[in-house]
């Protein structure tokens, strides 16, 4: 199945839920809607044959109003070895996703570090926690609200560093 007859099937079970459609380097692409995004991963799962999650992330965009937060799916069809990777956009004021464990194993920890480093709320899932910050964290350190580093510290040469 090529990325075309992939495009047409979720297009035509899914209508303007999928949409942004694109091939980066030949890597189809594609955005689908907060509240069907449960619907399309059962969907890629069991129909596309697509069984292995390789990667969720998330991604902040702040100059984007409404849509700051994207978690992004990258999945693998184990024999043909194609990839195909989904978007789905939410607001900062609220984060919230299905989880995607009911359908892939591997995304429990893939989203409990999305939720510890970007805020995002996945729905349903087993054991939303930290997994690599400290619990009594009050923020989520890779929003790009945050400074990479502090500007009043006086410890540095700034020569050594290129400034």
């Amino acid at each position: 199945m090529n990325n075309e007859e992939i495009k047409q099937q979720l297009s035509t079970k899914f209508g303007n839920a999928v949409s942004m459609f694109e091939e980066p380097y030949g890597l189809l692409t594609f955005t689908c809607e907060t509240d069907s995004n449960l619907k399309v991963l059962n969907f890629m799962h069991d129909e596309l044959g697509f069984h292995f999650l390789n990667d969720l992330t998330a991604i902040h965009y702040p100059e984007q109003k409404d849509k700051e937060l994207a978690v992004v799916y990258l999945f693998q069809n184990i024999r043909t070895g194609q990839r195909v990777r989904m978007k789905v956009f939410v607001p900062i004021s609220k984060p919230d996703v299905y989880t995607a464990t009911g359908v892939y194993a591997t995304a429990n920890w893939l989203e409990r570090e999305a939720y510890d480093f970007f805020g995002v709320n996945f729905v349903g899932h087993p054991n939303l926690i930290r997994i690599m910050n400290v619990e009594e964290m009050d923020y989520h350190p890779l929003r790009k609200e945050y400074a990479l580093e502090d500007q009043s510290r006086t410890d540095k040469d700034d020569d050594m560093f290129g400034r």
